[in-house]
């Protein structure tokens, strides 16, 4: 049923309109389904939106009432908590090219190790953030727009930048 599922979102749920509109909540009801079939858990009343690439959908799960923007690419293993929000084309990279031997061109020396990415509970991800192998985006954050996160992110801090960094805190 996942490799019906995943044809199926690839061929028509990815094209479907975005969910605000005219028949927005038909296009959000037939992504939800087809991604329940594909992803390791999604919780009610979460919302795929169009365009999103997510390869094969192994190792993902979402927690309900959280949300992936339009046109973002994620990768597994990857953890996004409840109540998350996500702007339009965030990418989410859990692994990357090898580069440690010089006589053998980058290229050719294949992928790292997946490293999991965890976005806890009660989350904002701005629109075209990057986010690297390995974080864990603490329980409150916001991630501005635009930011590059390369380490994780403290419950409830407030980051921007490239690399992200401290703004403030929420609390």
């Amino acid at each position: 049923m996942k490799k019906v599922a995943l044809v199926l979102y690839y061929l028509i749920g990815k094209r479907l309109p975005k969910s605000q509109g005219t028949f927005g909540f038909i296009s959000q009801a037939i992504r939800y389904v087809l991604c329940k079939h594909i992803f390791n858990q999604v919780g009610e009343h979460v919302n795929i939106e169009k365009n999103v690439f997510f390869g094969s959908g192994n190792d993902i799960s979402i927690g309900k009432s959280s949300g992936i923007g339009i046109n973002a690419s994620i990768q597994g293993p990857l953890s996004i908590g409840e109540f998350v929000m996500m702007g339009p084309d965030v990418i989410i990279y859990t692994r990357n090219h090898r580069y440690e031997r010089t006589d053998l061109p980058m290229m050719l020396q294949g992928d790292s190790e997946a490293l999991p990415v965890v976005i806890e509970d009660d989350v904002w991800i701005g629109a075209r953030v990057v986010i690297l192998p390995g974080v864990t985006i603490g329980r409150g954050s916001i991630v501005g727009a635009g930011s590059v996160v390369t380490k994780d992110v403290e419950p409830y801090a407030i980051v921007g930048g490239v690399p992200a960094k401290i703004i403030k805190k929420r609390i």
